[in-house]
């Protein structure tokens, strides 16, 4: 340390909206059923997007992430969906493929239009609600009634794909949040459903996994832990079946990156979901994590250094979202809310 102290640490604010919309070019849409207890949620960029993905956990649900990889032809994505249904919600991105196709966006071969749409699923099968759809599986409609409300503004918690979320114990949902660095202007966003098999509530006490991580009073006002975590991990009992949880979610940047560095950053994001949950990445769980990115501001020099600021900045981001949406979930059906069981314990405005 230099006598004149340790230099500055850089002040890192949510953005506007503390939402993924803070990165520009960057719409969500969501729709759900309640009497099915699911919901669907599309992120939509305005221009086609870079992206990588990254797959952790033992029951995955995906669409088109082979396509993400560096090697692949496609360069670039057209949206993200994230949906409940398990498998079912799989057809959501065929909605979302029907709504771009019919405005003309996506990959251009010769007069035809291809739009290029990964997706992810997570289990929301046994929340309660009547999953007795027959041949007609809500999701294709759910997506495309989503793309048509994308916008830079949209709720949290019982929303979306986190409609029919749970959380370990607790009621999951949806959940966003948002970091700008002041150091290279770049902004960084992401928007969570979370549905672990895991806790996101310290064994014990009424603070979140990821309480030291909030920012703005975005998660109440978190009371710190009144002491050492014991060495325990918080399963239900009895466990679920393999592929039966799952978070998924999308990581949204402003930078210039390639797909290659897109992916270095989609897969220290997953840091983020260790901070957020425990035990995460489990046989039950599917996690998987997107990332987009716009291009819009130059990544600074040297590019490995400023990849891995960014992963670092991404994990925190994706922790803070899954805290939110199990901060802003509402009780449904069986599934208290976070607020209705430690709420207590938050500072009140």
């Amino acid at each position: 340390m230099s006598p004149r102290g340790p230099p500055p640490i850089a002040l890192f604010r949510p953005g506007p909206r503390n939402l993924i919309t803070d990165v520009a070019g960057i719409l969500v849409g969501n729709a759900h059923d309640a009497r099915a207890r699911t919901g669907t949620t599309v992120v939509l960029p305005d221009q086609r997007a870079v992206a990588a993905v990254d797959v952790r956990g033992g029951g995955p649900g995906t669409r088109e992430t082979d396509a993400l990889d560096p090697t692949a032809l496609v360069d670039a994505i057209d949206a993200v969906v994230l949906s409940g249904g398990s498998a079912f919600g799989l057809a959501a991105a065929d909605g979302a493929v029907a709504w771009l196709a019919a405005r003309g966006r996506g990959y251009r071969l010769g007069p035809s239009v291809v739009p290029i749409v990964p997706a992810a699923i997570l289990f929301d099968l046994q929340n309660g609600g009547d999953k007795g759809w027959g041949e007609e599986p809500p999701y294709r409609a759910l997506a495309m009634a989503a793309c048509a409300a994308a916008a830079s503004d949209f709720p949290l918690g019982n929303q979306g794909a986190g409609f029919g979320a749970k959380a370990g114990s607790l009621k999951g949902g949806l959940g966003s949040a948002s970091i700008q660095d002041p150091a290279s202007g770049i902004t960084l966003g992401a928007v969570l459903a979370a549905n672990p098999v895991g806790s996101t509530v310290m064994p014990g006490q009424d603070a979140l996994w990821a309480w030291a991580l909030e920012l703005d009073g975005e998660l109440g006002g978190q009371p710190q832990p009144t002491g050492p975590v014991p060495p325990t991990v918080d399963l239900p009992l009895p466990a679920a079946e393999p592929g039966t949880n799952t978070t998924i979610g999308v990581i949204a940047t402003d930078a210039d990156l390639s797909r290659a560095e897109a992916r270095r950053i989609a897969m220290a994001a997953q840091d983020g979901i260790a901070r957020a949950i425990r035990p995460a990445h489990t046989p039950f769980d599917g996690d998987t994590l997107f990332v987009l990115a716009t291009g819009a501001v130059p990544l600074p020099e040297p590019r490995p250094l400023s990849v891995a600021r960014l992963g670092a900045l991404a994990a925190d981001v994706v922790a803070r979202a899954i805290a939110r949406a199990v901060y802003e979930a509402e009780t449904l059906g069986d599934w208290p809310s976070y607020r209705s069981r430690h709420g207590g314990s938050l500072r009140q405005p």
